[in-house]
């Protein structure tokens, strides 16, 4: 199958062409980041669509960080967003609202966050972590990943990648508001993450734009990063946090095992 990608950076546009199975997608704003982006999608099977995007404003966080120390010494979570973790729930594949902090409230968990279910370098990143998965089972510490969208989109990221641990879905985003993960045009569309894209690419891994361009990851402008954390057990107990402060800014994995597993 013959594959190719481009992007192309500056100030005021991006432009992103893929090719597969004679398909293309591209995106153009023509707008300020700080406001409504509208993107003209074109493909060879003769449809267009324009979508529009509203970014969330107040919760750009300006960096990013990867540390271990535990939730409450290190002050990477602050309190209010401890407190605001006991209120978020998120949704199993069978549609059950579980407490997030149920999660790793009686085990150890490695709990990935990711931008949304449609994601190439979350389908990547995916794959990073289930790589281990024997070395954590074996330190009797569980796989999971949660992502904000629908339960339908959640099972349809389970079915695709064949991923080896626990799937969840979080339709509010609140647990990405909880710990405060960036997003916004500036942390989505930068020279390494179009780099990695095509990375991905080259390696086998693809976007599906079907589950990108659904409405409820529309509707969040879908520049929402994500994260890692280490925790458990005990709610409160979170040894490890990385926040991505672009897409794809994957951490060192004998960081994440030096805090899981060691």
């Amino acid at each position: 199958m013959a594959i190719s990608l481009c992007t192309t950076l500056s100030p005021n546009t991006l432009q992103l062409n893929s090719c597969s199975n004679h398909r293309s997608t591209r995106a153009l704003p023509n707008q300020s980041p700080h406001r409504n982006l509208r993107f003209s999608l074109h493909s060879s099977n003769h449809w267009n669509k324009t979508i529009q995007f509203t970014p969330r404003r107040g919760l750009v966080v300006a960096s990013a960080i990867s540390e271990s120390p535990g939730i409450e010494s290190s002050g990477l979570v602050g309190e209010g967003s401890a407190n605001l973790l006991d209120t978020v729930k998120v949704f199993d594949l069978n549609g059950n609202a579980i407490p997030i902090s149920d999660l790793w409230k009686d085990r150890k968990a490695v709990v990935a966050f990711a931008r949304h279910f449609g994601c190439v370098l979350c389908r990547k990143r995916a794959d990073y972590l289930a790589s281990k998965k024997d070395l954590m089972e074996a330190s009797g510490v569980a796989l999971v990943l949660i992502g904000p969208g629908s339960v339908d989109q959640a099972r349809a990221f389970s079915e695709q990648t064949k991923f080896k641990g626990e799937v969840y879905a979080d339709p509010s985003h609140s647990s990405y508001e909880a710990f405060r993960f960036v997003s916004g045009v500036s942390t989505t569309f930068t020279p390494k993450a179009g780099l990695k894209i095509i990375q991905s690419y080259m390696e086998g891994y693809r976007q599906d734009w079907n589950l990108s361009f659904e409405k409820d990851t529309v509707s969040r402008g879908g520049w929402q990063q994500g994260g890692i954390i280490v925790a458990g057990p005990g709610k409160s107990n979170i040894s490890y946090i990385h926040k991505d402060k672009e897409a794809g800014d994957d951490p060192n994995i004998e960081d994440i095992l030096k805090a899981c597993c060691s």
